[in-house]
């Protein structure tokens, strides 16, 4: 078995020095028949490249377009969409805002209108007690005038009856009288 195997490497070996045929796409005798099936094989490739592949590939690739152009439409009028509920959105917040503030004034006017009220009432509250309270407080002091002056009469005629004098409660009245005024 080493005995074949060392016999085709050897005839490998003379092909490969010359001792067979060379290759056949190099021996210029066979030049026009290369080129001859060259030119049938070029033309038959054309043929079905340019009846069969390129239409295929033609269509697939004018789908594609309709189809980006298609989906490019319809994402200019989605954000056309979008902006329009942008804007409505927007309206709708001013509104709401626009809302928001009219009934904060009302509800400032009323809450005003009732404080407005309440210092009003309170006033006259505060008016009549300052009123009363006055009319007390002269009431008081005219008790305390009185208590004054009849404690100032008691003494005066107590002094002058310990001093060994005979007091004259008229006398004794016109003095603390005119003592009090001034």
């Amino acid at each position: 078995m080493a005995s074949t195997t060392q016999e085709a490497s050897h005839g490998a070996a003379e092909a490969a020095h010359g001792g067979g045929s060379s290759m056949p796409q190099l021996d210029f005798a066979t030049f026009g028949n290369q080129i001859f099936w060259l030119a049938v094989a070029l033309v038959v490739i054309y043929l079905i490249l340019s009846r069969v592949a390129l239409p295929r590939i033609a269509a697939v690739l004018a789908e594609r377009q309709g189809t980006i152009t298609n989906d490019i439409a319809a994402a200019e009028d989605l954000k056309a969409k979008a902006v329009e509920a942008e804007n409505i959105y927007n309206k709708a917040l001013a509104d709401a805002r626009a809302e928001a503030q009219r009934i904060a004034a009302e509800t400032r006017a009323e809450i005003q209108a009732g404080l407005d009220e309440a210092i009003a009432q309170a006033d006259v509250d505060i008016a009549a007690k300052a009123a009363e309270s006055e009319k007390a407080i002269a009431e008081i002091k005219a008790g305390a005038l009185d208590s004054i002056t009849a404690v100032a009469n008691d003494t005066a005629a107590e002094v002058v009856a310990a001093l060994g004098g005979k007091a004259d409660a008229k006398a004794i009245a016109a003095a603390v009288s005119d003592r009090m005024k001034g």
